[in-house]
């Protein structure tokens, strides 16, 4: 059965996020499935997946405020600025308060300028710098603008300091870890992440791939799991439209949305779950579809049975 809708994983570690998308891939017998935001190998937490023509919503996320929590440890620094790189160099002594590391934490929150690891997705001449740093070349990646608009060291156990971070997209906090030993002259690393909350995702929406896998077993205990369309992109007004009007914008065409006519996007429905396009104001209250998203399963089942495809 066709599945379109918005699901919240609990990545666990160790695995890649395409890692993640492979086994759902599987487990829902759905060949288009999606992330909304690459995790670490080493991290965990919330990693939202679309699937089928909700796919298309991907490009509304790009710029998704994130929420982390997590480990960083103070002696010495390693090459991918986390716990699964080689030391790049011996440890050393750590002699730090947490109020001197709660100070320094607050220099970082703000508009600043970060280096991405060697071992990032960055690219370096269409080449993605991690490919470069595990062949030993040289990376030379420049200091890129991030925002961070909170982070906070909430305890000091030793030579390790857990936080809690709120970033704007493209942030590494691996390079935070990195920067933050750099500057004690000690080095750091990130030991552990844990990424809670991501746009209106939080970990109270999320799954396990074990309970997929039995919801999966079950049958029609997955529909449960997907997010319910109206608490998606929630900075855009819902409107439910006829059917007249869902007919022309499935064909592409403006429609009058009169009781949104001061919106500039908006989500637009067939009934209460039917997500069919997002839709941009191009004046007073004339909408262009932006993205037309295809049929729900219902839709797909009713129309397949019309044309005598199945019985």
């Amino acid at each position: 059965m066709l599945m379109n809708g918005v699901l919240i994983i609990v990545k666990p570690s160790g695995l890649t996020s395409d890692d993640v998308v492979n086994r759902v891939r599987r487990i829902l017998q759905q060949p288009s499935v999606g992330h909304l935001g690459t995790l670490d190998p080493l991290a965990t937490g919330v990693l939202p997946l679309v699937t089928g023509s909700l796919t298309r919503l991907a490009q509304f996320y790009k710029l998704s405020e994130k929420t982390y929590e997590g480990v960083i440890r103070f002696g010495f620094a390693t090459d991918t600025y986390d716990s699964d790189g080689e030391p790049s160099g011996p440890a050393r002594e750590v002699n730090v308060l947490l109020e001197d590391v709660q100070g320094m934490a607050e220099r970082y929150v703000g508009l600043i300028d970060q280096t991405p690891p060697p071992f990032s997705a960055k690219k370096i001449n269409g080449v993605p710098a991690y490919k470069l740093a595990r062949k030993h070349k040289e990376v030379s990646l420049k200091p890129v603008k991030v925002e961070i608009k909170e982070f906070g060291i909430l305890d000091l156990e030793g030579d390790w300091a857990r936080f809690r971070a709120r970033v704007a997209s493209g942030t590494y906090v691996r390079s935070v870890a990195h920067d933050m030993g750099q500057q004690i002259g000690c080095g750091a690393h990130l030991t552990a992440l844990r990424r809670t909350v991501l746009g209106e995702f939080t970990l109270g929406d999320a799954h396990t791939l074990e309970e997929l896998t039995a919801a999966a077993q079950g049958g029609d205990e997955v529909a449960a799991m997907f997010i319910h369309p109206r608490r998606l992109l929630p900075q855009f007004p819902c409107v439910t439209a006829s059917d007249e009007v869902v007919a022309q914008i499935r064909n592409g065409r403006a429609v009058n949305l009169p009781e949104l006519s001061q919106a500039k996007q908006v989500k637009v429905f067939a009934g209460q779950s039917d997500l069919v396009a997002i839709a941009t104001r191009i004046a007073g209250a004339l909408f262009h579809p932006k993205i037309v998203l295809g049929e729900s399963a219902k839709q797909e089942s009713e129309r397949m049975k019309a044309q005598g495809r199945y019985r």
